[in-house]
């Protein structure tokens, strides 16, 4: 199997690596982000990562959204917010300027012209030290993140406030009324997350993801994480 590196940087995070392989299975190029020795993100399965933001915006109430993104990986979850028509501003906040510059320079087909919408704006900073400290500028119809792999499996201690109570009040302070705060987890879903997240918003709930898998020919899922605040 043929493995291409496409790009290498330091980051304040770790060494990260975009690689390039053909995948035999299911026949086409696979795009893989690795922060260390940690598999950071994958073409391969994408499903979830979309169905953050249909899931995310199909509760939203807004006729034209603003939309702020945590992460901004490959692009899958601000891919699919575009495929929105309410959606006329989408701000994605990315902390590792490496990742920004793979969509500036178009390496991904699926992707291709994201950095270029003139609705998107890729903003580089750190998604929890804004949520943390409250910078946000503005507030918005919808928040999505897709940072870590889920709430108990981080990839720095320091995101761990975010997945408390007062973390998501404090995201809850970034929404419009009735705005849309999702959350993506590569695990099962967990009560308890759905217990602060309820805490904080009044009203939250989990969806599971399914999506046939061709490497294990089964069925593999992930979670989206969904809460609406109330009106004030």
């Amino acid at each position: 199997m043929k493995i291409e590196e496409l790009d290498w940087a330091e980051t304040p995070w770790g060494e990260i690596s975009l690689r390039r392989r053909f995948d035999r299975v299911t026949g086409r190029d696979v795009f893989e982000v690795r922060l260390g020795e940690d598999y950071l993100m994958s073409s391969q399965f994408v499903v979830g990562e979309q169905e953050l933001s249909r899931i995310g915006l199909a509760a939203s109430t807004a006729a034209a959204s603003t939309v702020l993104v945590g992460g901004l990986g490959l692009g899958y979850t601000a891919a699919a917010a575009l495929e929105d028509d309410r959606v006329r501003e989408l701000t994605v906040v990315e902390a590792l300027e490496a990742v920004i510059s793979w969509h500036e320079r178009d390496l991904f087909p699926d992707t291709h012209g994201l950095a270029a919408d003139p609705r998107v704006r890729l903003v580089h900073d750190d998604f929890f030290d804004l949520v943390r400290s409250g910078r946000a500028d503005r507030t918005y119809d919808a928040v999505l993140v897709d940072i870590d792999h889920a709430p108990d499996w981080l990839l720095r201690d320091d995101h761990g406030d975010l997945y408390t109570v007062e973390g998501f009040s404090r995201v809850g302070a970034m929404l419009t009324d009735d705005g849309v705060f999702a959350l993506w987890s590569d695990e099962p879903p967990v009560p308890e997350v759905v217990r602060r997240m309820g805490e904080a918003f009044e009203q939250a709930d989990a969806h599971v993801v399914p999506f046939p898998n061709p490497i294990t020919g089964g069925e593999s899922t992930n979670t989206v994480y969904r809460a609406i605040r109330p009106r004030r």
